[in-house]
């Protein structure tokens, strides 16, 4: 296998230009910390975009950044929180669930996989900040879209379409994305329950009341545990924690109103500062899943949230399973031991994925062997309409197929 690392957007067209002409297939990578998530590919040559990395734009007082696509994490963060800033989104580390070390990996395979932490119940996702790119197509060919401003859009909104995309539509090689401002104060107030639709109806109604929260998840008691955290295995039950953030006053007031709400179906307690950090990393980063030996497989499970206790409470049923739920009951996270093959003809799979179809929702391996997900796949499969669709787009970005063919779709 070839491995092409372009330091240019020129030598990165130039790579691209060379599969399309000798009908090669390429795998794109940025730190690879993502490799095991996706469907497994077979190609012939890899494109690394660790040297298109480097801050080319910060200007905290407009809040947006522009940086190579491979340029790591850490370099963003840190040069975010020196001016006390963040991306709201809130972009998990999925090194420990799937490397078992920490891989935030790079600002362009945040972007290009969309994902996005227990902050988009009130920021929005990932292609929600991505406000422009510059990039190379399938066919070959530089191009860009939008700019530093959210209005700055003519057109079609590609970052949108990019967004979620896993590589398989264009290589991107500069990305511009919105930052806000950090929070100056965090609290997040614990309420004490093991009934699922308990939890779920007080994140609703934390959600639905005037006081803006910026999390709201839901850890049963086993799992509460894990998070090492003094109050939030106290009382040696589940846990539903509701996060609220500003300034100081204001948090205050909000807490203790929610606290008084929320109070009324069990015990409360309130984090502060550090402690509420841990638990919305160990949220974030899918910790409870992600211990040493740990070979469960993982799916991401969104529902409504007035189905979650629901779905929750069937796939428990599943050999070895455990699940926590996050945005509020919309999300649920599940480990499962698939290896009981007398479930159902891919080893339990078919039955997550009923399921979740009859709740209207829809489940993403996220992690598992590669025959598993080839086998399976990792999204839930199309339906026929949008399938064509699917492919129509492919096509018109990458109609030889060069780009991480097979990454989402069999085909595609």
């Amino acid at each position: 296998m070839t491995q092409f690392v372009p330091e240019t957007a020129e030598q990165l067209k130039d790579a691209v230009a060379w599969a399309v002409a000798e009908e090669y297939s390429v795998s794109v990578k940025g730190a690879g910390t993502k490799a095991g998530f996706g469907r497994p590919m077979e190609t012939e040559h890899e494109i690394d975009l660790s040297k298109l990395g480097g801050i080319t734009l910060y200007e905290p007082e407009e809040l947006v950044l522009r940086a190579g696509a491979g340029t790591p994490m850490a370099e963003v963060t840190a040069a975010l929180e020196e001016k006390n800033q963040q991306l709201a989104f809130e972009p998990p580390d999925l090194g420990f669930l799937l490397k078992g070390e920490s891989a935030a990996g790079t600002l362009g395979g945040v972007i290009a996989t969309n994902l996005s932490g227990p902050r988009r119940i009130k920021s929005g996702a990932a292609r929600d900040h991505f406000l422009g790119f510059e990039g190379v197509s399938g066919r070959g060919e530089m191009f860009k879209s939008g700019g530093r401003v959210m209005k700055n859009v003519t057109g079609y909104d590609l970052c949108k379409l990019m967004a979620g995309s896993w590589g398989t539509l264009a290589v991107m090689s500069q990305v511009t994305v919105k930052v806000l401002p950090k929070a100056e104060k965090e609290r997040t107030i614990l309420l004490y329950t093991d009934d699922p639709a308990v939890a779920v109806r007080a994140l609703t109604d934390a959600l639905n009341s005037p006081y803006e929260v910026a999390g709201a998840a839901w850890l049963p008691k086993a799992l509460a545990a894990s998070a090492g955290i003094d109050l939030v295995s106290a009382e040696e039950s589940g846990v539903a924690a509701i996060r609220v953030e500003g300034p100081g006053p204001s948090v205050e007031y909000r807490c203790a109103r929610l606290r008084e709400a929320v109070g009324v179906l069990g015990k409360t307690e309130e984090l502060h500062s550090h402690r509420g950090k841990t638990l919305w990393t160990h949220i974030r980063d899918v910790m409870p899943f992600a211990a040493a030996g740990d070979s469960r497989v993982v799916w991401k499970i969104s529902v409504a949230p007035s189905e979650g206790p629901a779905v929750y409470r069937q796939v428990l049923f599943l050999k070895g399973a455990e699940a926590f739920m996050d945005w509020g009951g919309g999300l649920i996270w599940l480990a499962v031991d698939m290896s009981n093959g007398d479930m159902d003809s891919k080893g339990g799979a078919e039955t997550v994925r009923d399921i979740v179809a009859k709740s209207g929702g829809h489940a993403t391996l996220v992690r598992g062997d590669g025959r598993l997900r080839a086998d399976v796949g990792v999204f839930q499969p199309l339906a026929p309409g949008l399938a064509a669709l699917t492919r129509k787009i492919k096509n018109g970005f990458d109609p030889h197929g060069v780009l991480n063919p097979g990454r989402m779709y069999d085909g595609v």
